[in-house]
């Protein structure tokens, strides 16, 4: 058996180094990449999601808050009511005397809650002083209308009534006036 000398096996080192030192090169821009890749999309999510601090004026307070859901006065058999920014006609139940929603499960599949991002809009006759919100169990933001959570009727089309004045899951439900009330 022949055995390496001093010059093969430096040959063998060299080699060995050098590959080592091309893993560790290649390790390097490998993870170099993906951390760039990473903070530029905190950047992207830190500019979306994060405010300046600013003295706060009309202006300001517009940018930081989006505009909510928007509710609106319309003709219907039943009177001037309330409908959604589409069209879609909002009732309140009459289970519900505070603004503390009780609709869940079963009944907030068949009566949906109308629900916010931002603060509501109001439009037409809807008195924006009626308008407000409540928190609901998940920690959406569901719209109130003179201190009532609204909803709507899941199987309704926009532009639809056909809801007001019908019991089910323990109570009434009615279409709402932009004076607060009840329609007759």
């Amino acid at each position: 058996m022949k055995t390496m000398g001093k010059q093969g096996f430096g040959i063998v080192w060299l080699i060995v180094c050098m590959a080592a030192i091309a893993i560790c090169v290649g390790a390097y821009f490998f993870f170099r990449s993906s951390t760039e890749n990473t903070n530029s999309q905190k950047n992207v999510v830190n500019q979306e999601t994060s405010t300046t601090l600013q003295p706060e004026t009309k202006e300001t307070k517009t940018k930081e808050t989006a505009p909510g859901t928007t509710v609106k006065s319309g003709d219907s058999q039943f009177g001037s009511i309330l409908f959604d920014g589409k069209g879609q006609a909002i009732y309140i139940w009459e289970v519900e005397d505070t603004k503390k929603a009780e609709c869940y499960g079963d009944c907030a599949i068949a009566w949906p809650p109308v629900l916010t991002n931002g603060e509501p809009v109001a439009s037409g006759d809807v008195k924006s002083e009626l308008l407000g919100t409540t928190k609901r169990t998940d920690g959406t933001t569901q719209v109130t209308y003179n201190g009532h959570p609204l909803y709507y009727y899941a199987h309704e089309k926009p532009g639809e009534v056909k809801c007001h004045n019908i019991s089910t899951h323990g109570g009434l439900w009615w279409v709402i006036q932009s004076n607060g009330k009840r329609a007759k």
